[in-house]
């Protein structure tokens, strides 16, 4: 009872949001379209519900609609579904801040006031306080997944949250009620009459520029607003302000630098990207500083800023109006190179502290003469910004795969006559760049003439030395394997002659990469010149998509919490700080799902106050589209780490362990079984999903394969998750769990199984994780895809792997106790059975879709079948 009252605000916006839709289809398509639309929703209710009949009627109708019934039929529910995650995003929001309304009801687990307040009574404040100012949290966005909602769309879902706000306010009058009702209403029209189909593939920059309007529209606001509430719980906890050199979240990008398998990301794309960045950085200060220099007309000055403007009427301005001519003169610089021309002389801002250090001037003295509540106000949320952005806002990483360094390296030893550095052990590698990176003359020719895959390997080096450090993160090798591979990076950035190297990190993606992770690093720690290099710190990014492609879910969790344990390990002995980099991906099969348990399940020391985490496309709007919901996941990720952090480590009990390996290694023989050695599982695969069709989607720059061939190996892990997520089957979630599962329950492991899910926080999140995943699905959905797009001798592999499904759930309800998946997540658990309804049409008509498509209707219903993908998308919150 208590849940459905919180619960029923979330459900009037879905009602008046679905009422305007109605009344949108009824006015602008007229009474047929919105009289089939109620008919499809009313039957596919009854047939959820189990009304004799109805699923049969349903299925039917949607199959007896003509081509020009599909296309508004299909983006009515699309739309809906788009509406429905508006207001859950807007409820997630108002629950979030109920307890600043209401003392008596208790902040939200994760948020700053809940954590520090359990934390207080746990540790010294000294050490709090300590703790938080050594917090190092960068969340990398990249654009893989790509949103698939286009920008214009999601423009009118953040105004139409907006004005739900708006709606909540309780002094609002009458008249201002029905203002917002309208603004909803033609915000839903203007939607409706927007295609949601961008017409041309984005490009690398397109993709940049979408990151940049992330930080301009919501982080750019929220981050002072997140520092403001940490400095003052803080303070209250610890009797310490935050100190104004210290933000313990920052951010970074992939989006044009991220090259591994893209070949439209290039060193002349890069150079754009990272100049792009440092132009909207520059764009947004001068932004704030006008108006900061409206305020400052204060005579006020100590003596130290008196000397920076002696004899100055209103120093604040004068101080002030100088560093906004210099932001701007660093615009036009920025200009001048974005177009290709010589930039202008003048005193260019290339690094923060020159832009802070005036900010800092003016901010002590409004302090010390007495005027520091001016000087707490936008002053100092812009000191904030810059301690957080800095001039760059987001410094982009560089990721390329090792292959093409291999490439390089081969094509320069050929040009020498020294042989083939791809046909070399690894020892022999391992020789030649050691003497080489003690070798100070050049290694490359001067007249060397690579073809243009190494060419352009050799470009991106020379762009960042040309680039500087400020712009540039991190250079991350994909598909790394052995220390030869970070040597070569580290060889071919000497010989590019750059000044303040990139800190070099290897991810870490397959499962026999993952195992062989330790003994990689722990031999590069022996190479004198390479500790001498790293100056006691090393990062290393491990993967999460590949790993559990290669051999599922559950193989791939337990194999990244065994490296993770096995790199902390290998730091400890050699006295080097680690840094761990997660490349979590939006779905439960690539590491997705809610942050906190997340954080809080890795293994002990494995986050010591340090981490960084891939946000990628479509869970970059669902975290930080909103400002509210933007500053609750900051809190959530500032918490996790804190508390992750400061807990005392636990010993994992040996019995876990050993259970643990026996399930990764069933789970794994399971899965393989099915997606390796079945000789009909590819064929199977093509036809019973959309795998085929999504590659037509333009909602990404890079391609959908690594490289031409049909196989699930050379598949992107996203689109291989986002075929199986539109079938509602989410196989790559769950295969091969629920056979590990139940053979340890028939085996008597029960209590075992039990205890690890109620004492052990990665064993219990992951079950967890798992159980969401097969609340979504739904087998009996996907056998809809194998009866219509299946030939018949295939269709006896998708009748086992639904079989597989119905076990995987049984055995988890199970260990879980309980009856129905998410009994511990009521407004999940509603969520699922209100979206149900409406994507079931979608799914049932994208079946349709596919068949008419595949026999001929192609060019009259693609674009129907590409807004049906993106509405299922909507609908499971999930592309990949």
């Amino acid at each position: 009872m208590q849940e459905k009252r919180i619960d029923a605000p979330l459900r009037e916006d879905i009602r008046q949001l679905g009422g305007l839709l109605g009344s949108t289809l009824y006015e602008q398509d007229g009474e047929p379209l919105y009289n089939t639309v109620e008919e499809i929703r009313r039957l596919s209710k009854d047939a959820r519900a189990g009304v004799p009949g109805a699923a049969e009627q349903l299925s039917s109708m949607l199959a007896g609609l003509d081509d020009a019934m599909i296309m508004p039929v299909v983006r009515a529910f699309s739309n809906f579904l788009n509406l429905a995650n508006i207001a859950e995003q807007h409820h997630r929001i108002r629950r979030s801040r109920a307890w600043l309304r209401d003392p008596k009801s208790a902040p939200l687990r994760g948020s700053l006031e809940e954590a520090f307040e359990r934390l207080a009574e746990a540790v010294e404040p000294q050490e709090l306080y300590e703790t938080v100012c050594r917090l190092e949290i960068e969340l990398v966005l990249t654009a893989h997944p790509t949103e698939v909602t286009r920008r214009s769309l999601l423009q009118k879902y953040n105004r139409i949250a907006e004005l739900l706000d708006q709606q909540d306010r309780l002094d609002s009058t009458p008249e201002e009620i029905e203002e917002v009702h309208q603004a909803l209403q033609r915000e839903i029209i203007a939607a409706w009459h927007t295609d949601e189909i961008r017409r041309r593939r984005p490009s690398p920059v397109d993709e940049a520029r979408w990151g940049l309007a992330v930080i301009e529209q919501t982080l750019w606001n929220v981050m002072p607003r997140y520092m403001r509430r940490l400095d003052k719980i803080l303070k209250r906890k610890t009797g310490h302000h935050l100190p104004l050199d210290v933000a313990p979240i920052r951010f970074g990008s992939w989006m044009g630098g991220d090259r591994d398998g893209n070949p439209r990301v290039t060193a002349r794309v890069t150079r754009e990207v990272c100049l792009l960045n440092r132009w909207m950085a520059v764009e947004l200060y001068e932004r704030e500083l006008n108006p900061i220099i409206s305020e400052l007309s204060l005579q006020c000055v100590d003596e130290d800023l008196r000397k920076l403007v002696p004899g100055r009427w209103e120093p604040y301005r004068v101080l002030l109006k100088r560093l906004r001519a210099r932001l701007r003169i660093t615009r036009s610089w920025i200009e001048a190179r974005l177009e290709g021309r010589h930039p202008p002389d003048g005193e260019i801002l290339l690094e923060a502290s020159d832009l802070k250090a005036t900010l800092l001037a003016c901010y002590h003295s409004l302090q010390r003469c007495g005027a520091g509540v001016v000087a707490d106000g936008r002053l100092l949320d812009l000191i904030r910004r810059v301690t957080a952005f800095g001039l760059t806002l987001m410094r982009v990483d560089i990721r390329q795969e090792a292959s093409r360094h291999t490439d390089a390296l081969d094509a320069i030893t050929r040009e020498l006559g020294l042989g083939s550095y791809a046909e070399w052990t690894e020892d022999q590698r391992e020789a030649f760049l050691i003497r080489e990176l003690g070798n100070r003359r050049p290694l490359i020719p001067r007249e060397f003439e690579p073809d243009d895959e190494v060419r352009e390997v050799l470009d991106t080096f020379q762009m960042i030395a040309e680039l500087g450090p400020d712009s540039l993160g991190a250079y991350v090798i994909s598909m790394a394997s052995q220390p030869s591979d970070i040597l070569a990076v580290e060889l071919l950035q000497q010989e590019a002659g750059i000044r303040h190297y990139l800190r070099v990190v290897p991810l870490f993606e397959t499962l026999d990469d993952l195992t062989g992770a330790e003994a990689c690093i722990e031999h590069l720690m022996q190479i004198p010149w390479y500790r001498n290099r790293i100056q006691g710190y090393q990062e290393v990014m491990i993967g999460y998509s590949d790993s559990g492609k290669d051999a599922g879910h559950l193989t791939a969790a337990w194999t990244l919490y065994k490296t993770q344990e096995r790199l902390v390990a290998v730091a400890r002995r050699q006295g080097i700080k680690l840094t761990l980099f997660h490349g979590r991906g939006g779905s439960i099969g690539r590491g997705g799902g809610p942050t906190h348990a997340a954080i809080l399940s890795q293994p002990p020391g494995s986050v010591a106050g340090c981490l960084r985490a891939t946000e990628q496309g479509e869970v970059i709007q669902a975290k930080f589209g909103l400002p509210g919901i933007a500053l609750r996941n900051l809190e959530v990720y500032t918490t996790a780490v804190l508390e992750t952090t400061l807990q005392a480590a636990q010993p994992l009990q040996q019995p876990w362990r050993d259970i643990m390996d026996r399930l990764a290694q069933l789970a794994t023989e399971t899965y393989r079984g099915v997606v390796r050695e079945n000789p009909d599982f590819i064929e199977y695969f093509r036809h019973a999903t959309p795998e085929h069709e999504i590659s037509m989607l333009t909602i990404g720059s890079r391609p959908a394969r690594r490289s031409p061939t049909q196989g699930v190996n050379s598949l992107r892990a996203i689109p291989w998750v986002f075929a199986w997520t539109q079938t509602r089957l989410l196989l790559p979630a769950w295969l091969g769990i629920g056979e590990s599962l139940q053979r340890a329950l028939d085996s008597g492991d029960a209590a075992l199984l039990k205890s690890m899910y109620r004492d052990w926080p990665f064993f219990r999140a992951f079950l967890d994780m798992v159980e969401m995943v097969l609340a979504k699905g739904d087998p009996a959905v996907a056998a809809w895809y194998d009866n219509r797009l299946v030939p018949s001798e295939l269709q006896p592999l998708g009748e086992r792997m639904r079989g597989q499904f119905d076990k995987t759930l049984r055995a988890v309800l199970e260990i879980t106790g309980h009856e129905q998946p998410l009994d511990d997540f009521p407004v999940t658990q509603r969520s699922v059975i209100v979206r149900n309804p409406y994507v079931d049409p979608l799914n049932l008509l994208q079946v349709e879709l596919l068949y008419r498509v595949r026999h001929g209707k192609e060019e009259n219903l693609r674009k129907a079948l590409m807004v049906c993908i993106n509405g299922i998308a909507a609908g499971m919150r999930n592309t990949g």
